[in-house]
């Protein structure tokens, strides 16, 4: 049984005043068991950290985290959610443009973090090409490898990973502060405020084309948000293309995750590119 006492005093400690735990209730999460690595929380509050210090975006606020007994726990800052509007909506577009003007010479962060409860490798690099091809779709094709995904996939993936470097041509892109995780169940409005907040971050530096694509998976933003994004920095022409061959890792990714229903369209993905 889970010793919430031990909590308890971690945040008396943290805030530095007197906290009464009154109840315990299950809220709604994200599609992942329940977390038992410390490391899963620990890397999501260092990302939430990040993020909040660039005074860019709402965050909710890390009170503490750590490991009590056999369980790791992350204590957030609780904010009443709802889906985001139209004026929210902007806002997030032009905070998130603004996030990602946050650039660093290299690609990559300091430590691994997770992408759903798969490693996200983030060793950092000044090359961002050997980086997409190395850390993510590499890493996440010899996992489908491990996972039994044989045959086409492989031979698909591998001939893709070759023809990388012609996605780049002619692109001046940059490292920039990513949330490296941003679909739409990510990201919301507190209902006191209205302000836009995301959270439940993958970060990393990288090219800031990668968040934009996500944002376009599993029902996607609404049009207010992009042009909002692009009032303060428009997207490269070639991004149409590249988009794919991001989403392709959070595909395979999601292919790792939950199983062969993701298969065909991996592969269809890097069909579409290749041709």
């Amino acid at each position: 049984m889970l010793n919430w006492a031990a909590i308890v005093d971690c945040i008396q400690k943290a805030i530095n005043e007197r906290f009464e735990l009154l109840s315990v209730n299950e809220v709604a999460g994200g599609n992942i068991n329940k977390a038992d690595l410390y490391a899963m929380f620990e890397t999501e509050a260092l990302g939430l950290i990040a993020l909040s210090d660039t005074q860019t975006l709402r965050i909710p606020e890390v009170i503490t985290y750590g490991v009590v007994e056999n369980y790791a726990f992350l204590v957030l800052e609780y904010i009443e959610l709802y889906s985001l509007k139209s004026s929210s909506s902007q806002e997030l577009g032009k905070q998130l443009a603004e996030l990602h003007q946050q650039k660093q010479a290299d690609f990559g962060w300091p430590q691994d973090n997770f992408i759903g409860h798969n490693n996200q490798d983030n060793t950092q690099s000044g090359d961002w090409v050997s980086f997409w091809q190395e850390r993510r779709l590499a890493t996440q094709l010899e996992l489908a490898r491990r996972n039994g995904y044989l045959g086409e996939i492989q031979s698909l993936g591998q001939e893709l990973i070759s023809q990388v470097p012609y996605f780049f041509e002619n692109y001046q892109l940059q490292a920039s502060l990513l949330h490296g995780d941003l679909w739409s169940g990510n990201a919301a409005a507190a209902i006191k405020s209205g302000q836009a907040i995301i959270y439940d971050p993958a970060c990393y530096f990288g090219d800031r084309e990668t968040d934009i694509a996500m944002t376009e998976l599993f029902g996607g933003f609404s049009a207010e948000f992009y042009k909002a994004y692009e009032s303060v920095w428009p997207l490269d022409s070639g991004y149409s293309q590249r988009k794919t061959l991001y989403n392709l890792y959070h595909i395979l990714n999601h292919l790792n995750l939950f199983g062969r229903s993701y298969l065909a369209q991996a592969e269809a993905m890097m069909q579409e590119l290749l041709d």
